[in-house]
């Protein structure tokens, strides 16, 4: 029997694909199943799935004011938003896009930054198999790699050398 924990601690796995090439009804809509979101805690040294940031609604996201102007929160602390995207290939599954965005929250202040057009933009590159994670510190990064290599082995060594690589740096 699985509890909520459980979900919130899986990637989302794909699904047959809605369409199925007919090119009806939902033909061309991009489809979130094969993303997840995870979150990159520097400050408390973790990495974790939490799909409700798929929503804006992440434990971390909760009860603060958004402002999309990083000065506006200068005792924010770094996190992570890392958009994730697993491929089925003949192999297996693989990660295949991982973009990382940044919010900073001052909970003392109920006050956080998030530049939305960022965070979309990462979506979309991770939906697309890219990889865009320069940006982030070497910490986070390396947090990132941990976590996703020990979530699922198969799947790390079936990702691209350039994942690998961004996250090794």
């Amino acid at each position: 029997m699985s509890n909520d924990k459980d979900k919130k601690n899986a990637f989302t796995i794909i699904k047959d694909d809605s369409t199925d090439g007919h090119g009806g009804y939902g033909g061309g809509v991009i489809s979130l199943e094969n993303m997840s979101s995870v979150i990159v805690d520097p400050n408390e040294n973790e990495a974790y799935v939490d799909m409700d940031a798929m929503h804006a609604r992440s434990k971390i996201e909760r009860r603060v004011k958004w402002t999309h102007v990083k000065e506006e929160v200068p005792n924010g602390k770094l996190y992570w938003i890392v958009w994730v995207n697993v491929e089925r290939t003949e192999e297996g599954k693989k990660y295949s896009g991982v973009a990382a965005s940044e919010i900073r929250v001052d909970r003392e202040n109920k006050r956080a930054y998030k530049f939305m057009p960022e965070h979309i933009k990462h979506m979309e590159s991770s939906l697309k198999g890219k990889v865009m994670v320069d940006h982030m510190d070497d910490h986070s990064r390396k947090l990132l790699k941990d976590y996703l290599e020990n979530f699922d082995k198969e799947m790390w060594e079936l990702s691209s050398d350039e994942l690998k690589e961004e996250l090794s740096r």
